[in-house]
C-alpha cells in the first residue's frame, strides 16, 4: 500500500484473520460434521450388537444427536459468516467467536464419531475415514489464535470496547490533545452518562425479558417446535432475553477497569455466552433459509435448547464468581438482573430424551434431514470401494431388511423368497462394512524373509553372555 497505508497494518491483519479464522477453520468443522453424521450415522444402523442395530442403543443415540446438532450449529454459523464476508465486512470479534466455537464443536463431533465407530475408527487403513480428521484436530484448535487464548482473552478483551455503543468514543476523548481539553471533557461527560443510561436500560430489559421468558417457557408444550413459526418466535424471544443479560453483564465489567484484562476466567465465561447467542441467531437464520426440510424443526429445537442452556449456565457461573473490589456488589446486581427470581428464572434445560431419540432416528435412517447433511459429501462411483459411499448406499437396504425381520417376528411367519433375498443382501453388506483393514506387516522391510525387529537385534548374544540365564532360584 505504500506510504499512504503506513499505520494500517493492524487493519490488514484483522481482514486476513476474518477469512482465516471466520471461514476456513469453521469450514473444516462443517466438513467433519457432515462426514460424521453421514458416515457414522449409517454405520450405527449397519453395525449390530446382540442382533440389534447399535443406533437403537441410548448411548449411541445421545452421541449421534449431539454430533448432529453441533454440526447444524456449525453449518448455520458458517453460512452467516460467509454472508458477512461476502458483504465485504471483516468482523474481528465474530471471526474470533466462529474460530473458537466451531473448531471446539468440530473436536466434539469427531470425538463422538470415534466413540460410536469404536474399533473401526482406530485400525488405520483405507476403511478408516475418521482417524485423519481426529489426528488433525489439534491444528484447528491451535492455529490462528489458540482456543484458550481466544476464549479467555481475545473475544471479550477486544469486543467489550469495540462493540459497545458508547465506550469507544469515551476512551478516544481521553486521548485527545491538551489544546482540545474542553471538547474532550464535554465528550467524556456526555458518553459517560450514556454508558450509565445504557446499563440501566439493559438492567430493565434483562429483568422484564427474563420474567417473560420464564413464563413462556413454563407454559410451552414439548411439541411446540413442530410449528415452524412458533419455533422461531419462541427462540427469538429467548435470544433477546439472553442478549439483554449479556449486555448488562458487559456494562458491569467496566467496574473492573484495567483489571479486566487479567480476569480471564470471567472473560472466558462471557465468551461462552456471547458465542452461544450468536450461534443461536445463526441457527435460526439457517432454519429460515432451509425451511421445508422434513425433520429440520426437531434438530433446530435440539440445537437451540443446548445453546440457550450454554449461555444461561455461563452467565450463572460468571455471576457466582464476579471478581474485583466491587465483585460482591456487581454479582448481586448481575443476579438481580439476569435471574430476578433465582432458579425460577433459569428455565433453560438440555433437550429431553424424546427429542434426543427423534434427532438420532432422523440421522441414522433415510430422511430429508440426513440428505441435507450429506450435501457436498463425496460419493464414489458404483463399483469403487469407498467406505463412506458404501455405508450410504447400504443404509436403505439394511433399514428395509430390519423392517422385514421385525414384521416376520411379529407375524410369526417365514419370509418369502423376495424377503429372504433382501435380508441376505443386507447381511452380506453388513459383514463387509463392519470389517477393518488387516495388515500382515507395517513396513516393506518387515515383509522380507528373515527380518528381525530392531529391538530384538543382539538380544540372543546379550542373553548368552550373562552369568545368570534364569530368574529361577
Amino acid at each position: 500500500g505504500g506510504q499512504d497505508r503506513c499505520g494500517s497494518g493492524w487493519q490488514m491483519f484483522v481482514e486476513c484473520l476474518a477469512e482465516g479464522r471466520g471461514v476456513s477453520l469453521p469450514a473444516g468443522s462443517v466438513g467433519a460434521g457432515r462426514g460424521v453424521v453421514t458416515g457414522v450415522g449409517a454405520y450405527s444402523r449397519v453395525r449390530k450388537q446382540f442382533r440389534v442395530p447399535i443406533a437403537e442403543f441410548g448411548g449411541i443415540q445421545e452421541a449421534m444427536s449431539l454430533a448432529a446438532s453441533d454440526t447444524l450449529i456449525a453449518i448455520g454459523g458458517t453460512d452467516l459468516m460467509n454472508a458477512i464476508v461476502d458483504n465485504h465486512e471483516a468482523p474481528m470479534v465474530i471471526s474470533s467467536v466462529m474460530k473458537q466455537n466451531c473448531t471446539e464443536r468440530g473436536r466434539r463431533i469427531v470425538e463422538r464419531g470415534m466413540d460410536v465407530a469404536a474399533g473401526s475408527a482406530i485400525c488405520r487403513g483405507e476403511k478408516n475415514y475418521l482417524a485423519n480428521g481426529y489426528t488433525s484436530l489439534p491444528i484447528a484448535i491451535t492455529v490462528e489464535g489458540a482456543n484458550i487464548m481466544t476464549r479467555s482473552f481475545q473475544i471479550i478483551g477486544q469486543g467489550l470496547t469495540r462493540c459497545h455503543p458508547h465506550m469507544l468514543e469515551l476512551i478516544q476523548s481521553l486521548q485527545m490533545p491538551a489544546d482540545k481539553e474542553k471538547e474532550a471533557v464535554e465528550i467524556f461527560t456526555k458518553q459517560f452518562y450514556k454508558v450509565l443510561g445504557h446499563g440501566v436500560s439493559n438492567f430493565g430489559l434483562s429483568v422484564t425479558r427474563g420474567l417473560g421468558s420464564t413464563v413462556s417457557t413454563a407454559f410451552r408444550s414439548k411439541t411446540a417446535y413442530k410449528d415452524g413459526d412458533k419455533l422461531v418466535e419462541y427462540h427469538e424471544k429467548q435470544l433477546l432475553r439472553l442478549s439483554a443479560n449479556f449486555a448488562m453483564t458487559a456494562d458491569l465489567c467496566f467496574t473492573l477497569g484495567g483489571r479486566l484484562k487479567f480476569e480471564e476466567l470471567l472473560m472466558g465465561r462471557l465468551a461462552d455466552a456471547l458465542g452461544a447467542i450468536f450461534l443461536g441467531y445463526s441457527t435460526l437464520h439457517h432454519y429460515q433459509r432451509r425451511r421445508g426440510v422434513a425433520g429440520l424443526e426437531a434438530i433446530t429445537e435440539h440445537a437451540m435448547l443446548r445453546l440457550e442452556t450454554e449461555a444461561q449456565d455461563a452467565l450463572k457461573v460468571a455471576s457466582d464468581n464476579f471478581p474485583g473490589p466491587l465483585g460482591p456488589v456487581a454479582s448481586l446486581v448481575m443476579k438481580a438482573g439476569c435471574f430476578p427470581l433465582g432458579n425460577l428464572t433459569r428455565p433453560y434445560k438440555e433437550p429431553n430424551d424424546t427429542l434426543t431419540k427423534e434427532v438420532a432416528r432422523l440421522v441414522t435412517t433415510p430422511s430429508e434431514l440426513r440428505d441435507m447433511f450429506a450435501e457436498g459429501i463425496y460419493t464414489a462411483p458404483d463399483g469403487v470401494t469407498h467406505q463412506v459411499s458404501d455405508l450410504m448406499r447400504a443404509l436403505p437396504i439394511c433399514v428395509e431388511a430390519d423392517k422385514i425381520a421385525t414384521a416376520l417376528r411379529r407375524e410369526k411367519r417365514d419370509p418369502t423368497q423376495d424377503e429372504a433375498d433382501k435380508i441376505a443382501q443386507a447381511e452380506a453388506l453388513r459383514d463387509v462394512l463392519i470389517q477393518v483393514d488387516v495388515h500382515d506387516y507395517l513396513t516393506e522391510a518387515e515383509g522380507r524373509e528373515g527380518y528381525v525387529r530392531p529391538a530384538l537385534l543382539g538380544t540372543e548374544e546379550r542373553l548368552a553372555a550373562l552369568d545368570r540365564k534364569s530368574f529361577a532360584a
